[in-house]
């Protein structure tokens, strides 16, 4: 049997059955002629600016084969983790000591009782390009599409550089912290590789007053990265500053923060830096009371260096992350216990803009919204601190993490349709660990064809086919390529 299978996957000739063609076909979500059009005509093809995810350098600059469809598919995918758990998946078959293949199967009897999930488009979607495997997934069939993709996998041009060449990505932004060498930036930039790979400034870590022991270790981690010995606020800015120079010399122009909220802007109580030294002591007594006043502090010093170096700067809002005590010591963090958050954004967002804006340092923004409650408050937020001679200096990012599916991109889009100017957009991202992510390209491009598409048909648009066609490809392509510093 394994035989033929990898005889038929060599020559890319899967089948589509007859009970699947009406789904996942060329005019996926495309439910107008006008969408058909737009997605065809215009938006297909582009190019992709990835200016956001969390792709490894390292594996792009070894480019080496992946070992099997597991290790390119479900390692690290924390999205696909939520769903086995949900189904009652033991966790050996999810993180655990269970072989890839094992992973597989159980990943592949999932995938059917994922339906309305965005688990279920995005899987068939990953399977077709750039597999060309247009059947169903199910337990069925697991081990079937397992050796076929995994022969394909062994193919040049199914290794990291090879899948970027072949999703035409033109700009990848990784997500680094500022201790890291970026010497696989380095060897990235010295290949032969067209797309670009630059790093993203993630100071996060630093930010983290409260973090007890783990805070210490990174200040020495810093200390040592940029040679600067921190031993007062000064001197940790001193450091980041050092790193922010590195990282601009390494091509970096992005800044990235993934924040519950936006820290509450407080007058300096003079204490800050009596207890930055007690914490660097080891007393930690009374770091939790000044976390916020820590935390505004370091941030808006650290984005007036962006501003000042013509960066951008990215806010993530909105998580509530490290839910399950327990498994966070099984599995440590981002494997899958975080959630939506209800924090109040509003009030600090514009507080902590306003003050940067007041000084003349508020770099180009995005902000990132987790809540689907408040769209309309990022969306009007964005219009307070636009700037003359800059297109879309503030920008209302695409649907994050737990939106970036049909509803909660179709909401994104039409509140910033409806309160701002959705033709400035620069459009979406993968935010993911994934090589094969970039199918979300795809469906955001299909989305947002179909529904100017949908709004020609109901008369809300007129049917003016270039001019929505220059609209779909800024949105999809050139408002993002013009937005970023080269």
């Amino acid at each position: 049997m394994n035989k033929d299978i990898r005889a038929e996957a060599a020559a890319s000739k899967f089948l589509f059955p007859k009970q699947v063609k009406s789904f996942l076909k060329e005019d996926f979500l495309l439910q107008t002629d006008t969408a058909r059009q737009l997605y065809h005509n215009y938006a297909k093809n582009l190019p992709i600016i990835d200016y956001h995810c969390h792709l490894s350098p390292e594996v792009i600059a070894r480019n080496e084969n992946f070992r099997n469809m597991t290790d390119i598919w479900l390692a690290g995918d924390h999205y696909k983790w939520r769903a086995l758990r949900t189904l009652g998946v033991e966790e050996k078959y999810i993180t655990g000591d269970a072989s890839d293949e094992e992973k597989f199967v159980k990943w592949a009897e999932a995938v059917p009782y994922t339906l309305r999930n965005p688990l279920y488009h995005w899987a068939h979607m990953e399977l077709k390009n750039p597999f060309g495997f247009n059947k169903l997934l199910s337990g069925e069939n697991a081990l079937e599409v397992y050796d076929a993709c995994n022969e394909l996998l062994r193919e040049p041009q199914y290794t990291p550089q090879g899948l970027l060449k072949h999703f035409k990505v033109e700009m990848v932004g990784t997500t680094d912290d500022p201790v890291d060498n970026l010497a696989y930036h380095q060897q990235v930039a010295a290949s032969s590789l067209q797309t670009k790979v630059l790093p993203s400034f993630r100071p996060d870590k630093s930010l983290n007053l409260i973090g007890g022991g783990s805070f210490r270790n990174y200040m020495q981690q810093l200390s040592e990265a940029s040679g600067v010995q921190i031993t007062s606020i000064d001197t940790l800015l001193e450091a980041l500053e050092q790193r922010v120079n590195y990282f601009h010399t390494n091509g970096c122009r992005i800044a990235d923060h993934g924040l519950s909220s936006l820290p509450v802007a407080k007058a300096t109580s003079g204490k800050l830096e009596k207890v930055f030294a007690a914490v660097l002591a080891g007393d930690d007594t009374e770091a939790a009371p000044h976390q916020d006043e820590f935390c505004y502090f370091i941030l808006k010093e650290l984005c007036k260096m962006y501003h000042q170096r013509g960066w951008v700067q990215q806010f993530h809002l909105g998580a509530l992350r490290n839910t399950n005590a327990r498994m966070l010591q099984v599995n440590g963090p981002d494997t899958g216990y975080d959630s939506i958050g209800d924090q109040s954004q509003a009030a600090t967002m514009a507080a902590f803009f306003n003050a940067l804006e007041t000084e003349g340092q508020l770099a180009k923004t995005i902000i990132y919204n987790l809540n689907p409650a408040d769209n309309a408050a990022f969306a009007t937020m964005v219009g307070n601190f636009q700037q003359s001679g800059i297109k879309g200096k503030m920008q209302f990012g695409s649907a994050w993490w737990f939106l970036d599916q049909l509803e909660g991109m179709t909401a994104q889009i039409n509140a910033l349709s409806s309160m701002g100017l959705i033709s400035c957009f620069i459009g979406m991202l993968t935010d993911s660990r994934s090589f094969l992510s970039y199918s979300r390209h795809e469906y955001f491009r299909r989305l947002i064809c179909n529904i100017f598409g949908n709004d020609v048909e109901q008369g809300l648009l007129p049917a003016d086919i270039p001019w929505l066609g220059k609209m779909v490809q800024d949105i999809c392509y050139y408002n993002a390529k013009n937005y970023f510093p080269a």
